[in-house]
């Protein structure tokens, strides 16, 4: 027979009072010590917690309605405007990251929502053009005013400081943490954040070797013999196989680790994507028209700041300007970023 509520005071009843005493309960039963608990919520300024949602799923509420995450749709993960509709894009590659992360915390009684929001999170400074973006962005950044380009430090710039017209998506630590580091040499202090930063690269190497087949970048032959035999033939195969090594490598230790022989056969097969695809021909070639590209845009904001239209006020220093640019152009989707570059070559 199903519940019926009389009027608002039962509702608030059965939602308010009990929710955090639930979670708190139901995750001293499911989780591991070393599992990082929902409450208290860890904020730099402090909010009041939601009556029907744990701080990280507040997190990942706040990142997945966020414009960063929307414009994730129009940027490139690999190929750039691919001839065709199953490529993957930054956004795609974000949710397949987010789907692989909740499965290995939950095979490690981890909390899932840690972990699926740093997933979501990980990749919103991302500067349109993938990698080669990235690049020609920091190239740029160094040759104008000796400063570097890291789209993670710039993911936590866009949650912190420029969403919500510059208040920020005010997320707990661990989320913050897990963004910043899910790549570079700092560990996330977390276990949830530590899997985000080794399945970000399970994703990427198997979901980019599958566009990379479909784009006829590479063959099926040429994917190296010994690490396709024991890791599978198919990207599904392999990452089972990898997400099976990482929780049973991981399981009792306190750490997120791989064993010798998956995550070294993982390690080459990356090495073979960078020279293959990532450094191939193809993407290389149209590297010089990216870089061209967006160094342009780049060198006419600097020269021209009132181009630039996120409504703030003239940079007072060096700094401020560079930094100006920076989030302008970061923010670009590939679209829009060609259609500023048209634009202004009067196209």
């Amino acid at each position: 027979m199903p519940l019926l509520m009389s009027n608002s005071h039962d509702m608030e009843a059965l939602t308010q009072p009990d929710f955090k005493s639930r979670i708190e309960a139901r995750e001293d039963v499911i989780l591991q010590p070393a599992a990082v608990r929902s409450y208290p919520a860890r904020r730099r300024r402090a909010e009041a917690d939601s009556p029907v949602r744990t701080p990280f799923q507040r997190d990942r509420d706040r990142i997945v309605h966020s414009k960063a995450f929307r414009r994730l749709k129009h940027k490139t993960q690999v190929f750039i405007s691919p001839q065709g509709d199953h490529f993957r894009t930054r956004l795609t590659h974000t949710l397949e990251v987010s789907g692989i992360a909740r499965t290995v915390a939950r095979a490690l009684q981890l909390n899932e929502d840690l972990a699926e929001a740093i997933a979501l999170g990980h990749d919103l400074g991302h500067p349109p053009f993938g990698h080669i973006g990235e690049t020609a962005l920091s190239e740029r950044l160094k040759a104008r005013f000796d400063l570097d380009f890291k789209h993670n430090e710039h993911s936590l710039r866009m949650v912190d400081t420029l969403e919500r017209d510059g208040a920020g998506l005010n997320l707990t630590e661990p989320v913050r943490d897990g963004i910043l580091n899910h790549t570079g040499p700092v560990k996330p202090f977390s276990l949830e954040g530590r899997i985000v930063k080794i399945v970000d690269r399970i994703g990427y190497i198997n979901h980019d070797i599958d566009d990379a087949l479909r784009a006829g970048v590479i063959a099926q032959g040429d994917l190296p013999h010994d690490e396709i035999a024991l890791l599978g033939a198919s990207p599904g195969e392999r990452i089972d196989t990898l997400v099976s090594d990482l929780v049973a490598c991981s399981q009792n230790r306190g750490d997120i680790a791989q064993s010798t022989e998956i995550g070294g056969a993982m390690l080459r097969l990356r090495k073979f994507m960078f020279e293959s695809v990532y450094l191939g021909p193809l993407v290389r070639g149209e590297a010089d028209r990216v870089t061209e590209l967006l160094q342009t845009l780049f060198d006419h904001y600097v020269e021209n700041p009132d181009a630039i239209g996120d409504g703030t006020a003239q940079a007072a220093t060096d700094a401020e300007l560079a930094q100006r640019v920076t989030d302008w152009i970061a923010g670009m989707t590939d679209r829009y970023a060609f259609r500023a570059y048209d634009d202004l070559k009067g196209r």
